[in-house]
């Protein structure tokens, strides 16, 4: 009689690494190819040798320097909106519960949902020069002109940008505070803490990871956010990706697009370490209380 062995042939050491190799050619064929082929054109362009004074050319114009201004104030602008929508609607939702609430936050998260120009489009029928609102005022006070002209200013993109954007905070700050100890907030109620110290010592401790995670995914795509900035048509509003647009697709200038496109890369890139540097360092100073 044989007794079977329960010993099983052991996995060949490269085995396990073979699974990595699909994906990581997925990721080169669609993320790296074409970002090298806009380096090369970037550093190359029509020329034959590789060289920075494509780079130095555009930088220093002043189209680039606007368009780099306007998007960081926006980008800045809109995410501190988010921010602070996102944190009083989750406050609200989460802590003063009404009829309806639930109601309410699904609809706001079926804006993240919707095409970007809807919301723009919607913005242009309610305050537009022949807009709702505007229409109204005129009618109801004889004026000759629309008093609302917001809309086409960089105030307009930023309001769009806050109301397309705020749900990517509002979502991860209800997740947090839906693990927030309720008998905490009792506590400190009872001993005659208002609300407004509850929120700031009890709950947004709590909560901080998940503000600067929502912060973060804002920041990033206000700073790479094309469709509102150009269906809205703002004067003077040009931001980095409406200037590749611009040089690309209206004055057929690819290597001057490419070049603008390597620094909005870099500048998304550097945004997304600084946020997994904060989260790092704030996760291991949570990790060293706990």
């Amino acid at each position: 009689m044989t007794v079977a062995s329960d010993r099983t042939a052991p996995a060949l050491p490269g085995a396990k690494a073979l699974w990595a190799v699909p994906p990581l050619l997925l990721v080169a064929l669609l993320f790296a190819y074409p970002l090298a082929l806009i380096l090369r054109q970037a550093l190359v362009g029509d020329g034959d040798a590789a060289s920075l004074a494509n780079f130095t050319q555009v930088i220093g114009t002043r189209a680039f320097h606007n368009a780099l201004l306007n998007t960081i104030e926006i980008a800045v602008a809109a995410t501190a909106g988010c921010l602070l929508a996102g944190l009083a609607l989750a406050l609200l939702l989460s802590f003063v519960p009404f009829p309806g609430s639930g109601l309410v936050a699904r609809l706001i998260d079926t804006v993240i949902a919707l095409p970007t120009f809807l919301v723009t489009l919607a913005f242009t029928f309610l305050y537009g020069s022949a807009g709702m609102l505007n229409a109204g005022l005129v009618e109801t006070f004889g004026l000759a002109t629309p008093p609302v002209d917001f809309l086409y200013s960089p105030w307009g993109v930023i309001l769009a940008e806050v109301t397309v954007y705020t749900p990517f905070v509002m979502r991860p700050l209800m997740a947090a505070f839906s693990l927030v100890d309720r008998a905490q907030i009792e506590v400190a109620s009872s001993l005659g803490a208002r609300p407004a110290r509850i929120v700031r010592q009890v709950i947004l401790p709590a909560a901080l990871p998940a503000l600067l995670a929502g912060g973060s995914l804002c920041l990033l795509l206000t700073v790479n956010e094309f469709g509102i900035v150009l269906f809205i048509g703002a004067k003077g509003v040009i931001t980095l990706p409406l200037l590749i647009y611009d040089k690309a697709i209206q004055e057929f200038d690819y290597t001057t697009a490419c070049v603008i496109a390597v620094v909005n890369v870099v500048l998304s890139l550097g945004l997304f370490t600084l946020y997994r540097v904060v989260i790092g360092r704030l996760g291991g100073r949570h990790a060293a209380v706990v």
